[in-house]
């Protein structure tokens, strides 16, 4: 009975030593509830005194998005509206293109060579409807080829890639000889189709330098094609992709492949 009482006893004293020892690392939590941590202070909470990010300082401006799909906001620039080409320019001859607008659309002439717009920009939302010939003729890259040129340098392709086999990295969608498209969104011949594309542009340092390469977003007929890849430099056909300096804005460039490739509903939102 005196070896019970005992033992009953040390366990007594046990808890109330591990009670005192809690009771001690809580103590100081306790008598700073509510207070501001001060920085520097070891053990206590450091609470950055700023953001690890900068608030905005101006309020988003308004736009007015346009009332059907496709059509260009308030903000952006039109490029062709289906009506001339008043705001394009021949790249072979110089002076206006020489391209066939009937209808609303432009059309490729074949031989009068590339077109490229007046107009400039850098950074942008570009949005453009394109169609390969209805009649179906040739094979690869010899049936309905055209490309969109950034900057006039950076070639998302234009191709009648709808049952249609090419290299990858040179169908409908492709950054040309770059990037494959992630998927083949291609409607049939004839078929009016759109890209989206959101385009960052490259920069350069004083000797010509990239100091941020080009990168590129395309949404083929709605569906995501290309995930802002970044692009390695001029999308030549005959040679690797090689960085030339140039300015912060540049023209759009339209191909003549030689293939009767029609576009229209043109517009651009610098960004």
């Amino acid at each position: 009975m005196e070896t019970r009482k005992r033992r009953l006893s040390q366990i007594g004293i046990a808890a109330g030593l591990s009670i005192m020892a809690i009771m001690l690392m809580i103590a100081p939590a306790i008598a700073t509830r509510g207070q501001q941590p001060q920085q520097g202070q070891p053990g206590q909470l450091q609470i950055p005194v700023t953001p690890p990010y900068e608030s905005p300082k101006a309020e988003p401006r308004v736009i007015t998005p346009s009332a059907a799909p496709g059509a260009a906001p308030s903000d952006a620039t039109i490029l062709f509206d289906g009506s001339n080409l008043s705001g394009w320019r021949s790249v072979r001859f110089g002076g206006d293109a020489r391209w066939e607008v009937r209808d609303g659309y432009m059309q490729v002439k074949p031989g009068t060579g590339d077109i490229a717009s007046k107009f400039e920009f850098g950074d942008c939302q570009l949005h453009i409807e394109w169609s390969t010939p209805s009649v179906v003729k040739g094979q690869g890259q010899g049936r309905g080829n055209s490309g969109i040129f950034l900057m006039e340098q950076y070639e998302v392709q234009v191709l009648d890639s709808y049952n249609n086999k090419t290299y990858f990295h040179g169908q409908a969608g492709s950054i040309y000889k770059q990037y494959a498209p992630l998927v083949n969104a291609s409607r049939k011949p004839g078929e009016w189709q759109t890209y989206d594309i959101i385009f960052s542009a490259p920069e350069f340092d004083e000797i010509g330098k990239p100091t941020k390469r080009a990168r590129i977003t395309v949404i083929h007929n709605g569906i995501l094609i290309q995930n802002n890849v970044e692009i390695h430099g001029n999308t030549w056909n005959d040679r690797a992709p090689l960085y030339t300096a140039h300015g912060p804005k540049g023209a759009l460039k339209l191909q003549d492949h030689g293939d009767l490739v029609r576009y229209r509903n043109i517009w651009v939102r610098s960004l």
